[in-house]
């Protein structure tokens, strides 16, 4: 992958082992192995591309994707799971992932292996799939081996992942990996259901649990005693739990607390905690801020052999609290039943599920078992669902980067899944039988296994619109095509984006290339584009006529600020060449960072009281320092270049990134001494601030006027808009920003934020990462299957929460819209009046037959009628406006009393009443969609 304009790397030193293991990391390659790639660009010295990371890097911090990069992975068994699983690694960022697959892809594999097409059939999985995978990430090296598993292949790993492997093999090699400090991973999906393994060693270190930013909270008082109580101010709760852990700074008087290290602490209170013995300490003066510190947590995994014998497990749906323990003994029956046949039960066979039961009471002799729930698994056996796959690789990728990184809690060490409600609500017997789900050599194979023929021609037949391809819309699109959505004659998916590709998009997005950045989402789709203003430009033409007087028809103290703005940049402080850009910077600098902090100092000198006798600069209010210029300070040069070439920018000024040369400049610019100004109002809090009106001074209003230059004054000027662009790190926005609030974050000894976490603050991004996206589309798209099968249950359907960092997983059902009722007629939100505004004359319906219609049609009497703020008719209007609607057409009403017209496109309008039945009483009901066209 070429280094873009947009990226920005950091270059990391050296390289350490994963967190929890003392193995120094092994080549991924064996000899047999066929690198796809070749060298991997993290290899020998690893470079984070910020450019490509950063939405990854905002959920699992620098030191994290570090040893990522460090990270050797063996995926075994390549497919619609694995390749899953392949997938999030890869774009993950992992150093090398080896494809380990021995078996030919076959028909039934194109149910979900996204990465295997029709001429693939017959070919080794895991060499069909390499080049495909390898593109995602040249940052990645991907290869294929086939050699078979052996301690020798294990052992150059330090995460092993085995998908759809036989229970014999699993735990052999959950023996070795276990006893040779190497993670493991086994993931297993058939049909509806999922089963997921995790063991990490005897002695896991986590050391970020939750992924959260530590709280912080500013004191008020620290009590000497044993044990010493912290109070914190009452503006907000601490939010601190007992047990956690904290560090003290900026305490005046007792200082020790500023020395020690992370104290535990036992909350008392929303607003108070105990913490260690601090009767030895000094008296507490004031100020402090309290830390949270994340501390590292251990972790004791079992082996596999063990973990099945004593399970411990993660429930994902306390609806389905006793599942579990049930599914883990169905899963043994079943692998017992592969072990003797080898094969998987025939779909809807009744005798192989009825061995399945048999063998799976042999396995919990004594324990009570669902007879029914071991026979869905076995009936399903041999389906393979692409959002199932979805779920259970997203939550299987997400455990081995914390198994390499040490970030978020793992799970612990069972889950099981299923999402039976999938299934037909009624009649499923005879919906499901042999015939309808068996084999028909076909790609959905897989689906048909599980909800049988009929329903994957529906799927083929169904027309879905998706707005966005973005992250989830990829996701969406690679499940739609894997189910079939949209793929028959009848059927067909539309896509709508009108973004652009941006660099990150390629770490979650993994439909796009680098090839396709800066291109649109959708294909011939127009680019939409975004901006934050970066430098305001005032509301000024010269080619504007009548700007003064719009201008001062503004409320408030609204002209005087923007003539203020407009004399600026036009008169004073416009430049004509360079040099005036560098001068202005640094007179700029000065103004911000120097002159209003002296002036802030002299309003409000450092050891001032309030009325009540506290100091005024306590508490949150933190008293400011000015600052020195320097030339020679690189955050000083950094702020005058970054807002000398934008200014010079918004003039259409060429500017220069010769550092030497501005500083150079910065020597010879005469910078006014500071004076402070006597009468000048500071308002101390926002409501202070909100509550002040000033007068407009129409003298200094007149000056503005007469000193503005006239448009013949300005032949050919223009000044240009900047419009904000967080990841293009030519254009100087992120460093002027960065600089700005560091040289801010200096005048308050607040210490300063690097680029990274700038950049996370301004751009407002949203941290993402590839494994969560997966999950949760996959388990959209399994209430898809309940749409399209038309369940009317509202129990069939589920809403979903994860956090994978804890880890969670729950689900719900969503609850029912509210009911109300007219008459006999009960409504709900959804429903809604259906009016054809067309007669059948082809004359449009008048106000007064649309109030005859509801009389006569639905025994109401429109008192109240509008669409959208548009009043339309109430029975308080004048007699005279009623007349005058009453025989005029619905359209006609609506466009002269919203003063716009009804577009061509506009099919129907939507009226809302408010109503009287035939007792005069006011009722609730429905909107109208008034059809027009």
């Amino acid at each position: 992958m070429s280094s873009s304009p947009l990226s920005k790397k950091r270059r990391v030193s050296g390289s350490e082992p994963p967190t929890g293991s003392s193995r120094a990391p092994a080549p991924a390659v064996s000899p047999s192995v066929t690198p796809a790639n070749g060298m991997a660009k993290n290899g020998a010295e690893a470079e984070i591309d910020e450019g490509l990371y950063s939405r990854q890097l905002y959920v699992l911090g620098h030191e994290a994707m570090k040893r990522m990069q460090t990270s050797n992975v063996l995926v075994s068994g390549l497919r619609g799971l694995g390749v899953e699983v392949a997938k999030n690694l890869v774009l993950g960022g992992v150093k090398s992932v080896t494809l380990h697959d021995p078996h030919p892809a076959a028909w039934a594999d194109l149910a979900s292996q996204f990465y295997l097409r029709e001429e693939d059939v017959g070919r080794s999985r895991a060499e069909a799939t390499l080049p495909r995978l390898a593109e995602l990430n040249s940052y990645v090296a991907v290869s294929s081996t086939r050699e078979p598993l052996s301690q020798e292949l294990l052992g150059t790993f330090q995460v092993v992942v085995l998908t759809n492997s036989p229970l014999e093999e699993q735990l052999w090699v959950g023996d070795f990996c276990h006893s040779h400090g190497i993670k493991l991973v086994v993931a297993d999906t058939r049909g509806l259901f999922g089963q997921l393994f995790c063991d990490f060693g005897d002695d896991m270190v986590v050391t970020d649990p939750n992924g959260e930013q530590p709280l912080s909270a500013m004191v008020s008082m620290v009590t000497k005693g044993c044990p010493g109580e912290v109070t914190c101010l009452d503006e907000a709760r601490h939010g601190f739990e007992t047990g956690d852990f904290v560090t003290f700074t900026e305490v005046e008087g007792m200082e020790e607390l500023n020395r020690c290290g992370p104290v535990e602490i036992r909350v008392l209170g929303p607003y108070t905690f105990s913490i260690g013995d601090t009767s030895s300490y000094g008296d507490y003066v004031r100020g402090g801020i309290v830390t949270q510190v994340k501390m590292p947590k251990h972790i004791h995994f079992k082996r596999l052999r063990d973990a099945m014998a004593e399970p411990e497990m993660m429930v994902t749906d306390f609806g389905k609290a006793e599942r579990p323990s049930m599914l883990h003994w169905a899963w043994q029956g079943l692998h017992r039943f592969l072990r003797q046949h080898g094969r998987a039960p025939r779909p809807r066979h009744q005798g192989d599920a009825a061995e399945v039961v048999a063998l799976t009471k042999e396995v919990a002799a004594g324990a009570e078992l669902d007879e029914e729930l071991v026979r869905e698994l076995a009936f399903q056996a041999t389906g393979d669902l692409a959002p199932v796959n979805a779920f259970i690789g997203g939550l299987a990728a997400q455990e081995v980067m914390k198994a390499v990184s040490g970030k978020f809690t793992p799970i612990t060490q069972w889950l099981y899944f299923d999402a039976l409600e999938c299934l037909p609500e009624e009649n499923r017997d005879t919906l499901l039988t042999e015939e309808q789900c068996r084999p028909r050599n076909s790609r959905y194979d897989g689906q048909i296994a599980v909800f049988g023929a009929d329903l994957q021609a529906k799927l083929g037949a169904q027309k879905y619109f998706v707005v966005g391809a973005g992250a989830i819309g990829c996701e969406l699109l690679k499940n739609f095509a894997m189910v079939g959505l949209g793929c028959g004659p009848e059927g067909s998916v539309t896509v709508t984006d009108m973004d652009t590709i941006e660099k990150s998009n390629l770490n979650r997005q993994f439909l796009f290339r680098p090839w396709d950045v800066t291109g649109p989402q959708v294909p011939g789709a127009h680019p939409g584009l975004f901006g934050i203003p970066l430098t305001p430009v005032p509301p000024f033409s010269p080619r504007d006529p009548k700007f003064l007087e719009r201008t001062l028809r503004l409320a408030g103290t609204q002209p005087l600020e923007v003539l203020e703005a407009v004399q600026r940049s036009l008169v004073s402080d416009r430049p004509r060449a360079w040099p005036d850009c560098v001068a202005w910077a640094c007179r700029h600098w000065h103004r911000q960072y120097s002159n209003n902090i002296r002036q802030l100092l002299h309003n409000f000198p450092p050891g001032q009281k309030t009325n009540s006798g506290t100091l005024f600069w306590s508490g949150p209010k933190r008293c400011p320092h000015p600052l020195v210029f320097d030339p020679d300070n690189p955050l000083h040069l950094d702020y005058v270049v970054a807002a000398a070439n934008l200014f010079a920018q918004s003039y259409g000024i060429a500017g220069s990134r010769d550092r030497a040369a501005v500083a150079e400049l910065l020597r010879h610019v005469r910078v006014p001494p500071f004076a402070p100004k006597a009468g000048v109002r500071i308002h101390v809090s926002d409501q202070e601030l909100q509550s002040a009106s000033a007068a407009l001074d129409d003298g200094r209003l007149e000056e503005l006027k007469a000193s503005l230059p006239s448009p013949e004054e300005l032949p050919g000027f223009r000044m240009f808009p900047i419009d904000f662009e967080k990841d293009d790190d030519t254009n100087f926005h992120m460093d002027f920003i960065v600089a700005a609030s560091n040289l801010r974050a200096e005048n308050y000894d607040i210490p300063p934020a690097d680029r990274h976490k700038s950049k996370l603050i301004a751009g407002k991004i949203i941290p993402a990462i590839a494994t969560t996206t997966a999950a949760v589309v996959g388990l959209a798209c399994l209430e898809l299957f309940k749409l399209v099968q038309g369940h009317r249950r509202l129990s069939s359907y589920k809403n979903a929460f994860l956090n994978l960092a804890l880890p969670f997983v729950g689900f719900s059902e969503p609850l029912a819209c509210p009911r109300n009722k007219y008459y006999e007629v009960e409504w709900t939100l959804w429903d809604r009046f259906e009016v054809q505004g067309l007669q059948p004359d082809g004359q449009e319906m008048t106000l007064r037959q649309f109030l005859a219609y509801f009389k006569k049609e639905h025994r109401l009497e429109i008192t109240m009628l509008s669409q959208g703020v548009s009043m339309l008719y109430s029975f308080f209007m004048p007699a005279a406006k009623l007349r005058e609607r009453h025989d005029q057409p619905m359209t006609e009403i609506v466009t002269r009393v919203s003063k716009k017209k009804l577009g061509r496109h506009v099919k129907a309008l939507v009226f809302e009443l408010c109503c009287n039945d035939d007792s005069d009483a006011d009722i609730e009901v429905p909107y109208v969609r008034y059809t027009i066209r």
